[in-house]
């Protein structure tokens, strides 16, 4: 069995789009994986609300600092900087919340999407993956940018690159 703690990581911190924030897969297989200290929630759902913010901070080991940010108050004045640069898990509930942020002077190499779900997406390149076109151009403007989209659900999996999918999606759309 592979030692996933040992693999090499691009960056030293993940920035993923999962619309469950933290859960089994995050503390259990993420965490260890990157050696990471931190996590750190993005999303204007859940700064704010008292009862979502005291239910992650309860699911998170105590040992790993929890961060709670709005997306503005996290993108603008180079906030996001620091995590970047450490072990951090830095986690986004939708695609839109992300896009948002990079709108807003959020930068990043790379990007992993575990779970999104669109309830009107129309393209769907995993089980746990459900886009909209808009969601396909909006991350394909990322990556033409020059940051690496991958989508997988924990480390172990094998990455599906996003590009050459989403590229082929449009295509199909024209």
């Amino acid at each position: 069995m592979i030692d996933l703690r040992r693999l090499p990581s691009t960056n030293p911190s993940l920035i993923r789009i999962d619309n469950r924030l933290v859960h089994g897969q995050i503390l259990e297989a993420w965490v260890p994986f990157i050696g990471a200290s931190r996590i750190v929630i993005v999303s204007d759902e859940v700064v704010g609300d008292l009862l979502r913010e005291t239910v992650i901070r309860m699911a998170v080991p105590q040992q790993i600092e929890t961060h709670i940010f709005g997306i503005e108050e996290f993108s603008q004045g180079h906030v996001y900087k620091k995590y970047l640069e450490e072990k951090s898990i830095i986690l986004f509930q939708s695609i839109d919340d992300l896009l948002d942020a990079c709108h807003l002077g959020f930068r990043c190499k790379s990007l992993n999407i575990g779970n999104a779900y669109a309830g009107n997406g129309v393209y769907h390149p995993t089980p746990s993956i459900s886009l909209t076109e808009d969601h396909v151009k909006g991350l394909l403007s990322l990556a033409d940018s020059g940051v690496k989209i991958e989508l997988r659900c924990v480390p172990r999996d094998r990455p599906v690159d996003f590009v050459r999918a989403g590229r082929a999606f449009i295509k199909t759309q024209t």
